[in-house]
């Protein structure tokens, strides 16, 4: 492992404030509490936020559902909201640096990635206006001389944004101009740990002439806000992004009114090696997989599927390259993987390796806490996993971490029954350069998305969702644009052409 050097990088004066935004009003709670973020890696308090209760969720429900039924922009033009994303778009590029900061201090990420995934989420913003512009439903004029059918395309109303720590402003920009775009209002609530950029996109939006009350922020823990906006009556759609036990959570109480949920939950993602690969770059790719967010990712490649033939080849490949990772200081922008997001994950992703190597596992590598000079934040060594058998957790269940769990195979047969004999479905990976063998595997696999010959390329264009206790729905593309619309048939008889039903001539008393 390479330790990268802790740099001087000046942290901010005092902590963020983050408010709530209820109705185009930034606010603070009724009852004035707050609660602080302390940075995983500095050790320090770098966020201070109005914490929400039932009444400020309530108040924000109530001034989206207004703002929806008002119709200022649920009845607004494709031009006109394709126009707004566009200018937020350019105010996203416009704050990368002060947005980047935030997000690494509350997250642990590296600046470097900070800044790519902020800038780049600007795209998914852009993508989205594309599809405001292009919006539309279906006609059927093949239904006899005297009719006509259209199917309109609606928003569907008022939807509850939740979104997880570790890809706080991406995530968030993978739902809410999608959103908007179709023209419904939001409320959004970001998790606990990592608040302050989408308060500080909820500054943009403002700046950018959102009409108030059609995205409204409400900052808090997942009681009661969180909990509250996944069962009222007045949502139309929750989209979750967090673990798989919440999903199911959410999904039991936003069933009480049947509304539309859209889910993107866990992972415990293979990539199968076969024994004609090009060995050196699977194992880059696998070595980026398993590190990058320091493993905590729903796409993170957490366990290798590889050809008994070359296994002990890729394995000491990726030790050698996981060496070489570095891993230390978030700010300083060398580093590619920073610290873990609490002391209580630290320990989860621990117990994680402790039991699978009690259980006959061995370690290639790592399998500990690492300290970093002048950091007193939470950090874990690069990881590699041998001998896993397929029983254990670490090779069934989602370790968050950069551990990287090895499981073997002899046939096709027997990778594919790896691959399915899991809960989850979010994504896949092959590596060979038969085509064929990668076609075959890419359409047996359980996966909502398979890669081939590569680990996590993504696109505005690409949807993007899992299969199974991975969630359901799915996001970007034009996918994700039809899961915030509702589907509405208007049939319409051309002139006087409609038969009477009524035939008789019987009189009744």
């Amino acid at each position: 492992m390479t330790m990268t050097a802790t740099v001087s990088h000046p942290l901010p004066e005092a902590p963020f404030e983050g408010r709530h935004l209820i109705d185009g009003i930034w606010q603070e709670s009724a009852d004035s509490a707050t609660f602080d973020r302390v940075s995983p890696s500095h050790g320090v308090v770098v966020s201070r936020s109005a914490r929400g209760g039932a009444k400020e969720t309530e108040a924000a429900i109530a001034a989206a559902r207004r703002a929806f039924n008002g119709g200022k922009w649920s009845r607004a033009t494709g031009k006109e909201r394709s126009m707004f994303l566009l200018r937020v778009a350019d105010l996203i590029e416009a704050n990368v640096e002060r947005m980047a900061l935030l997000e690494t201090l509350e997250s642990g990420k590296p600046i470097s990635q900070s800044r790519g995934e902020v800038a780049g989420a600007a795209d998914l913003w852009r993508y989205a206006a594309a599809l405001a512009r292009t919006l539309h439903g279906d006609s059927h004029n093949s239904l006899g001389e005297e009719m006509l059918a259209v199917v309109l395309k609606e928003p569907i109303g008022v939807v509850s944004i939740i979104t997880p720590w570790n890809f706080p402003f991406w995530i968030l920009s993978q739902k809410l101009p999608f959103a908007l775009a179709a023209g419904c209002t939001c409320v959004i609530k970001p998790s606990e740990m990592t608040p302050s950029t989408t308060v500080m996109l909820g500054e943009l939006l403002v700046e950018a002439g959102l009409p108030a009350g059609v995205v409204n922020i409400v900052l808090g823990f997942g009681q009661p806000v969180g909990a509250l906006m996944a069962e009222h009556a007045d949502v139309d759609m929750v989209s979750f992004t967090g673990s798989t036990a919440v999903g199911k959570a959410i999904s039991a109480v936003a069933s009480r009114t049947l509304k539309k949920v859209a889910l993107e939950l866990g992972g415990k993602n293979p990539q199968v090696v076969f024994p004609d690969a090009d060995l050196d770059a699977a194992a880059d790719a696998i070595t980026f997989g398993v590190y990058f967010n320091a493993g905590e990712c729903c796409n993170s490649g957490s366990r290798i599927i590889v050809h008994e033939d070359i296994a002990d080849a890729l394995v000491g490949k990726v030790v050698a390259l996981s060496r070489k990772v570095a891993f230390g200081d978030p700010l300083n922008p060398e580093t590619q993987v920073g610290a873990i997001i609490s002391t209580t994950h630290q320990q989860k992703i621990a117990a994680y390796v402790r039991d699978a190597v009690a259980a006959g596992a061995s370690l290639a590598l790592g399998g500990k806490a690492v300290s970093h000079p002048g950091l007193p934040g939470e950090f874990y060594a690069p990881t590699v996993v041998t001998n896993v058998t397929p029983d254990m957790p670490i090779a069934r269940e989602e370790v968050f971490g950069p551990v990287l769990a090895v499981l073997t195979f002899k046939t096709m047969e027997e990778a594919v029954s790896l691959v399915n004999d899991a809960s989850y479905g979010l994504s896949a990976g092959v590596w060979s350069e038969n085509v064929h063998t990668c076609l075959a595997f890419a359409r047996r696999a359980e996966a909502g998305t398979v890669w081939t010959n590569t680990w996590m390329d993504g696109f505005p264009e690409v949807a993007f969702g899992g299969f199974k206790q991975s969630g359901q729905g799915r996001e970007n593309g034009r996918y994700g644009l039809d899961e915030f619309l509702e589907i509405k048939s208007v049939v319409m008889r051309i002139g006087q052409t409609r038969p009477n039903w009524v035939r008789g001539q019987q009189d009744h008393d």
